[in-house]
């Protein structure tokens, strides 16, 4: 029996490894990477050649790029980890993007009380979708982490019962 949960154990962990470290995971986080690079670098460099710009756009954009900058840090972290996607990046992701959706969210409906414009009342009801969406992902990434957790503890286990 210990020889077919043993062999049952590295299948799984077989199958964690090729999904956990796909070259797919690479190439996303990659492309996540340029993409919020190059969002904080273009809002960056408007931020600072146009100093005649309103103060709720210089905030917007301020908030915006202080996101990118995020995202990119989190970006280059996975990419110095030497793996991809393990399940406690996905909950930092998560978090990220719950945060950053709500911002998102709250910012619009802002807009649309102080102006009542009917665009704020749309980007802050997508926004609250957005924010639904991301809290879904997290869960799950929580979720996938606690059974990571729990099955490295059980794996743990069974070795030191087989060290014995």
């Amino acid at each position: 029996m210990n020889v077919t949960r043993d062999a049952e154990a590295v299948d799984n962990a077989r199958r964690i490894a090729k999904i956990e470290l796909s070259p797919r995971s690479r190439i996303t986080h990659g492309a996540l990477l340029a993409a919020a690079l190059a969002m904080t670098v273009i809002l960056t460099a408007l931020l600072l050649t146009e100093p005649d710009l309103p103060l709720r756009t210089r905030i917007a954009l301020t908030v915006l790029a202080t996101i990118g900058a995020v995202w990119t840090g989190y970006a280059a972290w996975v990419f110095t980890q030497r793996r991809v996607l393990f399940a406690r990046q996905r909950v930092i992701a998560g978090w990220l993007a719950v945060i950053f959706t709500s911002v998102f969210a709250a910012g619009a409906f802002a807009i649309w009380i102080t102006t009542n414009a009917p665009a704020g009342l749309a980007a802050g009801g997508l926004g609250l979708a957005l924010v639904a969406v991301s809290a879904m992902l997290l869960a799950r990434a929580r979720a996938r982490l606690v059974a990571l957790t729990d099955r490295r503890r059980e794996l743990e286990a069974l070795r030191a019962g087989g060290a014995r």
